[in-house]
């Protein structure tokens, strides 16, 4: 698969089809029991594409009035490789299913972008 066909295929659009927005309510409720709890909105966004690897991101946009920093983000990428409501596997086989040949996974660790902006990379090797 060229560049160009990887593309088409990793469009913020399709990235939204994994990750709708209203997953960050979701984790919330599940994590608390309260969305309102929740700190931060979850989106996942395209960082870099290559015939090698895909290099997407958690992005974690903090709420307003809610504080980013004391949310204790940087145990997330454990908690995002199993939640169900995450899904990560899950997201990696929609990947695959639209023609993506991903060979393995990864998530590395939280980056502090900014007060107001962590994410967590999403490595995904190709073969």
């Amino acid at each position: 698969m060229n560049q160009i066909d990887l593309d088409t295929i990793i469009t913020q659009e399709f990235l939204d089809s994994l990750l709708p927005a209203e997953t960050s309510d979701r984790f919330f409720d599940a994590l608390y029991g309260d969305a309102a709890e929740g700190a931060y909105d979850i989106r996942l966004e395209p960082v870099s594409v290559s015939s090698k690897r895909i290099v997407l991101a958690f992005s974690l946009t903090q709420r307003p009035g809610k504080c980013l920093v004391c949310s204790l983000t940087y145990g997330l990428p454990t908690v995002f490789s199993r939640h169900p409501l995450i899904n990560i596997k899950g997201m990696v086989e929609k990947i695959k299913d639209a023609g993506v040949p991903v060979l393995d996974w990864r998530l590395g660790e939280t980056e502090e972008s900014s007060s107001s902006l962590h994410t967590i990379p999403f490595y995904l090797n190709l073969s």
